[in-house]
């Protein structure tokens, strides 16, 4: 059975909980609070190195880090990640889109409002990555607006990804009023069987 060793507010370890739902996959959730220094233990250090959560622990005793590597595992001969050779890699675009464009600025504001009280003392810096976060939400909207998924017909890890901070984007003070393609497509992977909430 796998083991997820998580935050369960985080958005990258509900990705891991929510692939692992949709496919059906038995798994054990450890909860680990970053927030106390967990992730800085000895005894998690030897899991990730890099001292971050999500860690996915296998079957064989083994770990892998990284959400969505993760998530390209778990989906591996899955209708999450199938298709063929260029609809793989646009999933791809889509995974490394996540990490690079959209997570370093609506994941990091949220982060800083909700759960770190730096609204005040880092307001110079949001300000800024807001900017950034509406571009990468712009990007979505234009996607959406002629597809049901980002990546093809069917949801694939490229929607989990992007909905896993996407659905919790007003906490960090995003609005997105202004785009009712990704609001639709929030609501068609929350109607999906097998969904389950973050938390």
């Amino acid at each position: 059975m796998y083991t997820v060793h998580g935050m369960a507010l985080s958005g990258n370890c509900y990705k891991l909980k929510l692939a692992l739902e949709l496919l059906g996959e038995p798994y054990q959730w450890q909860e680990v609070d970053t927030l106390r220094g967990e992730t800085r233990s000895p005894a998690f250090l030897a899991m990730n190195p890099n001292g971050k959560v999500p860690v996915l622990t296998l079957p064989d005793g083994s770990h892998l880090a990284e959400s969505n590597a993760i998530l390209c595992y778990l989906a591996e001969g899955t209708d999450l990640w199938a298709g063929d050779r260029r609809q793989r890699a646009e999933v791809l675009q889509w995974l490394f889109f996540e990490q690079y464009s959209h997570e370093p600025y609506i994941a990091t504001v949220r982060f800083w409002v909700r759960f770190a009280g730096k609204a005040e003392a880092l307001a110079e810096e949001i300000a800024k990555r807001r900017v950034q976060g509406y571009k990468a939400l712009d990007v979505m909207e234009q996607q959406l607006a002629t597809r049901a998924f980002l990546a093809g017909t069917s949801l694939s890890i490229a929607d989990i990804a992007l909905f896993a901070y996407t659905h919790v984007a007003e906490e960090g003070g995003f609005s997105l009023v202004a785009y009712p393609h990704i609001r639709a497509w929030l609501a068609r992977v929350q109607s999906t069987p097998g969904f389950v909430p973050m938390g």
